[in-house]
Formats: structure tokens, sequence, C-alpha cells
């Protein structure tokens, strides 16, 4: 990993308010937190205490624009100068390949204004609302948030398919496990080479510093690092459970003294709206007179949004005048790059004046240029008062009219994106900067005349469009205009100016929730004196609930003298058009059309062969994922058909008893009239001979698809919306071949769980019904014995001519079925149909045996015990492979391993018969070694190669030893 850090942001020696009050000073002296680093790191971040079990402290950004108010121009500027850099040490050519992605719900505006800077990048944010219809491409948790799961949705699959730079963006980076979280998961399901991770703030402990690197080197990825400033945390031992008793403590005197109601703010905050006769200069009045104007509250907020008088020119003002532009921040963000107005690009520095900016350092990662000094003289001035717990809107019961709110219609453009919950491209970023002028200038005709001070309230996810309208807005009016949002996050607040949450607004939440009701934040906006506040949400969040008496446009009604409400149209990617009907024979398949409905799409007129070494160096350096191309399809020699025909001769009869016990244990325990859906291309022949017993001995006809499934990816989520568009879920029954280590078990019962989440439909059993289950990885199957199944040594030619199935993101759309192909070409070799003629044949000889034996198996305990799983996890540790996936157990899938990778080894239970001939040949055409191992819980074990390149291989193509 290479860690690039930032330097000083110009350091504001912790002294950030009026009188040397640091926004965390009170956290720090009741708990002994400290913040060590960058001389800039307390301009940056403040402090306050959580509600939340897992971590006391919460670190308050001043320059984010969720929990404290600030400049729109401000927040906007650090996300895109953090872009800048990125772009820097990515160069234009991988930046055009990259991807940003942004955390919900905290850095989805940050990581926006990262991908404009970047400039040339889509940007998608993770999400905490799920999408009916829509396949999640990923998801992984924030372990220490206060709401953990995040789901992302691009409404373009192959957004995160592709192979380059994907950039990480959020507002801090405390331990590193939510990147790491993420990375592993999309890794595994999109393999890139290079990962930058970007942050306002860098927090992380030595220990988990390394972490990251250690598992920058396990996935052989280069991870950059790029923030504004670095540091730690220090926590003194059971600071968790002082916070917790301090948080406590103190709502408690809050609800036993009646001291704090949103509804008349106390301390520093008492003189909204009506600032004190306290003979202190304020804007708007006179010290001398005493004279005051409620839209620039004296006390701690005198100077805010004022910037101070301290003699710094800034752009559109006057040092000598005193006058100044808040289109461009004066004092602590004087030197702040602005970045480009109307869309036009500035690289490297000023037009005007030639200069250049630390965004065309030469370096590898630039520095901030924008001193922090004094930051919190921006929004938190004040001297230091008696702390008490601060405004937390107790929700009153008595009666309460709804507030007079002023709808601002914004014209948003038709289609385009609210934000990157689904994706946002560089063309809709052009289409957004062609209508913001237009939009903020709406806005601004609807606030009174009086108004000077404005806030623009953003709503949780929805940060990104707020702030751009809240820049607009400062850039083009002169209005003094400030910017946050609303939050899930539950945040004790406390009158002090050396605390960082001063006020909290609480109010129930207006979406509709998937996680269901609870209560919502509006921070430091009370008192704070503004003429107006625009509240800005998406329209699925203009709810009756958003509107109620206890609402949050009532709660901001009992602070400002006006309220406005602009939405934004909720963006809801095209609905999923019709999904096809199932392939069938003799078009697709040399399968009767009634014996299967293949649930995919035909890509026979693509070419997705490659050879099999190209194909394994590809999958084991992260390259390409095995679903996205297929192997050659081997050509058995004479000698190995001879083989087959003997084997099938031989297992018939224990492979049709086997295939009677499975269907009954199905038609007693899982539905009287079960819709079979065989996991292509394995189980589809299962499938297949599980309905012609059915058909046998009950005369029923069952249904039976055939749908995809992938390791690492998941089930076809659009099958399954056709399959429960069409039957009833609990009557479907998933059927394999048979099980190795229980991978597939495994990735079938978390897809259904994403599924369910995503889709809301339930139903869908994650039990598999298999025929041979060696592993001891399900309950239902025919029997626990691994001996050849035939159908596992021959490739498409026994399995309908039907390729494995693919998932590429350029073939496969958002609302197609997987793909396979069909090899039509191969039909003189096809023995599909006479293995299954073989091996129904024999039904009425075993029946009587097979309904037996179910009967047995039904009274008994089932129960997996994952033998086979601890079996190749012992195996990987003493054959040194230390991956699971290159372990392949049983005979089926050694079988695999000898057909369509390069095998490395293949361990035999020592005494193993003619179950194992066909492996032996194949291993003596490869020159693959058999070692027999005595209390193998298999037959036999394929080990894929596992440090394999080209050059692991012979000139004969054999394989060499490690």
């Amino acid at each position: 990993m290479r860690a690039a850090a930032a330097g000083p942001a110009a350091g504001a020696d912790g002294a950030d308010g009026a009188g040397g009050v640091w926004s965390g000073d009170w956290v720090a002296e009741r708990l002994g937190v400290e913040l060590v680093g960058d001389d800039g790191l307390t301009g940056l971040l403040g402090l306050a205490l959580r509600r939340n079990p897992k971590r006391a402290h919460l670190l308050v950004s001043n320059v984010l624009g969720k929990h404290v108010p600030q400049s729109p121009s401000v927040v906007y500027g650090y996300g895109w100068e953090l872009g800048r850099r990125v772009r820097e040490l990515l160069g234009d050519d991988e930046a055009r390949r990259a991807v940003v992605l942004g955390y919900a719900e905290t850095a989805t505006g940050l990581g926006h204004c990262v991908a404009d800077g970047l400039g040339l990048a889509p940007y998608l944010h993770s999400t905490r609302r799920p999408i009916a219809g829509l396949d999640p491409a990923g998801g992984f948790e924030e372990s220490h948030s206060h709401a953990t799961s995040h789901l992302l949705l691009p409404e373009d699959p192959a957004l995160l398919a592709g192979d380059g730079p994907l950039v990480l963006v959020d507002d801090e980076f405390s331990t590193g496990n939510t990147v790491l979280n993420t990375v592993r998961d999309l890794h595994a399901r999109y393999p890139r080479r290079r990962y930058v991770v970007v942050a306002l703030v860098d927090m992380r402990s030595a220990a988990d510093t390394g972490r990251l690197a250690e598992f920058a080197g396990e996935i052989g990825a280069r991870v950059d690092l790029v923030a504004a400033a670095s540091g730690t945390v220090r926590l003194p031992e059971g600071v968790l459970e002082k916070g917790q008793e301090l948080v406590g403590r103190y709502e408690a005197e809050s609800a036993a003294t009646g001291e704090s109601s949103s509804a008349a703010p106390s301390g520093p905050f008492a003189q909204f709206p009506a600032p004190p006769d306290d003979g202190v200069a304020v804007e708007g009045g006179s010290a001398a007179t005493g004279e005051s104007s409620s839209a620039a509250p004296s006390g701690p907020f005198a100077q805010f949004p004022a910037p101070p008088d301290d003699g710094v020119a800034v752009e559109g003002g006057s040092a000598a005048t005193g006058e100044s532009s808040s289109a461009a921040p004066s004092g602590p963000f004087a030197q702040f790059p602005a970045p480009p107005d109307d869309g036009v690009a500035v690289e490297g520095g000023s037009a005007a004046t030639g200069e250049s900016s630390s965004a065309a350092s030469t370096e590898p990662v630039a520095q901030l240029p924008a001193p922090l000094e004094g930051v919190a003289e921006t929004f938190l001035s004040g001297a230091r008062g008696t702390a008490r717990t601060a405004p937390t809107d107790p929700h009153p019961d008595e009666d309460r009219t709804a507030p007079h709110v002023t709808r601002v219609d914004l014209h948003w453009p038709v289609g385009l994106p609210d934000g990157g919950r689904h994706g946002f491209t560089p063309a809709q970023r052009a289409r957004l900067e062609a209508a913001l002028p237009a939009m903020a200038a709406r806005i601004a005709g609807a606030l009174p005349h009086h108004a000077r001070r404005v806030h623009i309230l953003g709503f949780e996810e929805l940060m990104y469009a707020p702030l751009r309208l809240a820049r607009e807005l400062e850039r083009d009016t002169g209005l003094e205009v400030r910017y946050s949002t609303t939050t899930r996050s539950p945040v004790l607040a406390v009158d002090d100016p050396g605390y960082a949450i001063r006020t909290r607004l609480a109010f129930p939440a207006h979406d509709d929730p998937a996680d269901g009701p609870g209560e919502r934040y509006a921070y430091n906006v009370a008192g704070a004196g503004f003429d107006a506040v625009v509240a800005v949400v998406d329209s699925a969040a203009d709810t009756p609930a958003l509107h109620a008496p206890d609402g949050l446009l009532a709660r901001l009604a009992a602070h400002t003298p006006e309220v406005l409400l602009a939405v934004v149209p909720s963006y809801a990617p095209e609905r999923p058009r019709m999904l096809p009907e199932p392939l069938r024979g003799p078009r697709f398949s040399s399968y009767a059309p009634e014996e299967v409905g293949w649930l995919l799409q035909d890509l026979s007129d693509v070419t997705l062969e490659a050879p099999t070494e190209e194909r394994e160096e590809a999958i084991q350096s992260g390259g390409a994922h095995y679903a996205e191309s297929l192997p050659v399809e081997y050509q058995p020699s004479e000698r190995y058909q001879e083989l087959y025909h003997a084997a099938l001769e031989d297992s018939a009869v224990r492979i049709a008893q086997a295939v009677g016990v499975v269907t009954e244990t199905v038609l007693a325990e899982r539905s009287p009239r079960p819709v079979l859906v065989s996991l292509a291309r394995a189980g589809t022949p299962v499938g297949i001979l599980m309905r012609r017993w059915a058909q046998h001995r009950h005369g029923l006809d069952l249904p039976h698809y055939a749908v995809s499934i992938v390791r690492g990816r998941g089930i076809d989520a659009n099958a399954l919306r056709w399959l429960a568009e069409h039957h009833d879920p609990r009557d479907v029954v998933f059927v394999d071949g048979w099980t190795g280590k229980g991978a597939i078990t495994r990735e079938l019962a978390q897809a259904l769980e994403e599924f369910e989440k995503s889709d809301g439909i339930s139903g869908f059993s994650p039990e598999i019904a298999v025929l041979a289950d060696p592993g001891s990885c399900v309950r239902t199957y025919g029997t626990r014995e691994d001996f050849l199944i035939p159908s596992a040594c021959l490739n498409s030619t026994v399995s309908g001519l039907i390729s494995r199935t693919v998932l590429r993101a350029d073939l496969v759309g958002p609302h197609d079925f997987h793909g396979a192909k069909f090899y039509r070409e191969l039909a003189a070799t096809d023995v599909s149909v006479a293995f299954l003629d073989a091996v129904a044949a024999r039904f009425p000889e075993v029946a009587d045996a097979a309904v037996a034996q179910a009967e047995e198996l039904l009274a008994a305990d089932r129960s997996p015990t994952w033998e086979g799983w601890a079996a190749v996890e012992r195996i990987s540790e003493e054959y040194g492979i230390h991956d699971v996936n290159l372990v392949k157990p049983g005979v089926g899938e050694t079988t695999r391993v000898m057909l369509r990778r390069v095998p490395w080894k293949v361990l035999a239970r020592a005494g193993a018969g003619s179950d194992l001939d066909h492996v032996r040949l194949l291993a003596g055409q490869r020159g693959v070694p058999v070692e027999e191992v005595e209390e193998l819980p298999y037959t036999c074990v394929g080990l894929i190669h596992p440090k394999y390149t080209r050059g692991a291989t012979g000139a004969d193509g054999k394989a060499v030893a490690l």
C-alpha cells in the first residue's frame, strides 16, 4: 500500500473559537479524549458524544456540511480539491477509467464533490434505501455506524464491473474497517488492481494502517490514500462506559428540569430570535446603541456567518474596506481555491493571475492549500459558558397547527438523477451544471425580501443536490448562505461553545425507511438566527409525516421566520421490461421442450471461449471472474468415452435409486407439487431425472426450470423474479448434482437473503436438493456416498449441449437473464438424452428400495455436519495452498478440475476403485500426479495449481511442480 499524507492544513493550534475555544474542549476535558496530528486537525474537527453502544465519541466535521452549518463554497471546495488531487495521482487516462464510490449517509455529498473534482469519472454512493426490482451490485457493513447496512444499487451493472481504479470516499477514515469490508466484497465480485481511499481526515492508528497495507498485499492490489489532514484519536481506558454514563446523566437532567426545549433554546442560543441588549457589536446593529437585528444574532453567533475583518484580501471583496462576498469566504478559507464556475475546468491555477495552485502539484499527492486557522470562528465563536444539555425537542403533546410553508418548484430537469444512489455520469453532471442557475434563481425569488441569512437544509443521503443549490444561491445572490443536512445519527447536544453539537431538532422519519420508523435530527440549526430555512428533500420524503405538527417543517418553523420546501424528484431507474419466456429445446438445448425451461439468454453467437491456461492466469491474478468467459469444450478421446459408457453401465442403478430417494424426500417434506429449479448446468440432468421419477412413480407433471448461480455473484435475480411471477416461491425446490465443500449452498443462502431484502419477495427456501452430498452440506439428498456420477465426466455433451453460464456486464444487462451457449455443432457426440434414458430405465427395479430408503432418511437426523468444508480447510493448509477455492473435493469436482482448470495434484482415497478410472486417465494425459491418501472423506480431491502462471506449465501444457 502507498499512503500519501496530506501534511499540515494550516493549524489552528486548538484555538478555534473566540477566546481560544475549540469545539472539542468539552468532551476532551470530561473524557480525556485527545486529537493528535496535523496542526489544522482541530480546525477541521470538533467532538461530541454519541448515543451509540459501539463508540462513545463522534468526530464532528466543520467542513462536511452534515452536523455543522457551513458555507457551501467551503464544503464543495474541500471535496472538489480532494478530487483534483486524485486526478493528479491517477493521471487523466486512469481517471477516465475510474469509478468514484461514496459512503451513505455522511459522505454522499463529499463523494460527489470528489467526482466533480476528478471530472472524468462516474459516481455512485451506497444507500440504505432498497429499490424493489433493482439487484444490489454489492453490499457491506459499517460496524461502528448507527445504521450499518449499505447497498450498492447502480442502474447500470457495468458501472462497477470494469478494472479501472475504484475511488472510495468517506468523511473520516477511523479504523479502516468500512473500507476493508467494501474492498473485500467488491474485489470478490469485480477484481481490480487499484483502489484510492479519500477522506477529509485520516484518523487511523498505526495498527489499523498496517492492516490495510497487509490486506492490499493479500489481494495483490495497490491502495493509495488521499486525505486533507491526518492524526489519531487517543482514547483513555473505559471511555465508552464513561461516555455512555455522561450521555445518560445529561439527558436525565434535561428531562428532570425541563430546561431544554428546542422551542425556546437557552444559553448561547437564548438570543434567538431576539438578541439581548448587551452592547456587543453585531452585523446590522451598533455597539454604541446596543441595537441589533435578529438577522445577525450576537454573543456566540456574532461572527457567524460574517467573516472576521482580518485584513486578508479575498475574491469578490476588499481587505481595505472589509467588504467580502460570501461566494468567496474570507478569513480561514480565504486561500481556498474556488472550484471552476459554469462547468469550466481550471487546472493548475488561476487564469486571471497565472499563479499555479496545489491542484497542479508535481508531488504524488498535493497538500490542501486552505489555512484552517480559526476555522470555528466562521460558525461557533463565543466565550465559554456554563455547560448544560442543549435543546432536544421533546415532542410536546399539545396540538400545534402545521406551519405555513412556501413550496418552491425547482423545475428539476426531467430524468436527471437526484444524486448518485443509482449512478451519476459526467454527462449528467453537465446537465445539472446547466440547470443550476435557474433553479437557484427560483429559490431566491421565493425568499422574503428581508432575508439576508439563509440556511439550505438537505435530507440524509440527499446531500449533493442541496449543496449545489446552496452554492449557486451563495454565488449569485450575495446572501449569507449556510448548508447542512438532517441525519439519522443520534448525538447528545450540549449548549457550550466548546462542544460541537449545540442544539438538536428531533423529528420523526418521513421517507418510510426500510428499517422502520424512528427519530431523525437536524443539528446546530435551532437558535442560529436564520431569516429563512429552505428544506430540500426528494419526492420519496415529501410525505404527510414531513408536514405533520411534529414533523421537520414544524420544528424548523419554531426557529425561523420563513420555511421553504424544495422537492427534488426521486430518481427511479427504468423499471425492468417484461422478462422473456424460458428457452426450450430444440431451439436451445437438445432436451425435449417439456423436460426443462432455461431461464437464460442465448449467447451462442458470441465468442466466449479462452484457452484454459489463459483463463486460469486471469482468474488467479484477480483480472477476471471465472463466469466472464468459457473454457474450450473438452472433446474426449475414444478411450475416455469408453470409460464414460462403462461408468454409466456400472452406476445407472445407484443413480436411479438416489434419484428416487431425493425425489420422494422432496415430495414428502417440501411440497406435494414442487417446482423444480435446477442450478445450471450440473443440476439440470438431475432435475430432469427427478421430474421423470415423479411422473413414473406418482403421475405428476412437475414444472422444471434451469437458472444460473455464480460463485461470488449470487443467483440470477431476474430468474427469481420470473419464478415469483409464475409460481409460489414456497413450492420452488432448488436442485443440484452434488455438493463439494458446500460453496454453492452458502452462495444460494446469501443470495436469497439479499434478494428478499432488495425485492421484498419471500418464500424461496435456500435448502438445495442434491443427488449426492459427500460434503454433508444439505438435508435433502439421495446419497452421501462420493461415487462417480457419469454426467460429471463430460461437459455440454451430457448437459443438453449447453455451456456453463456466463455473467459479464457488457453482455448481461440489468433486466437480462444470465447467459449461456448452445453448442449445436457438437450434436454428433451428444449423449445427454441417452444418459437420462439409461438411468430412467432402472426406475422400476429400484422403486421399492428407494421409497424405503427415503422413509428411513425422513425419520433420521440429516443435519449437515459440514465435514467436507472442514476437510477442505485442512487440505488447503496442509498443502500450502491457503485458498479453499483451489481445493475441489469429490469425484465430480475433481473431474471438472481436470477438464476446465489447470490441475496441480489429485488426492485419491486409498483403495478407490473404478470410480477413479476416468480421473486417472485424465491425470495421465495432463501429467498430473495422483497421490493416495488415508482417511480422506471423499473418494478424491482435485487441487488447482495454487501459483498458476503460464510459466507454471511445461511446453507440452502439462503441469509442473511448484
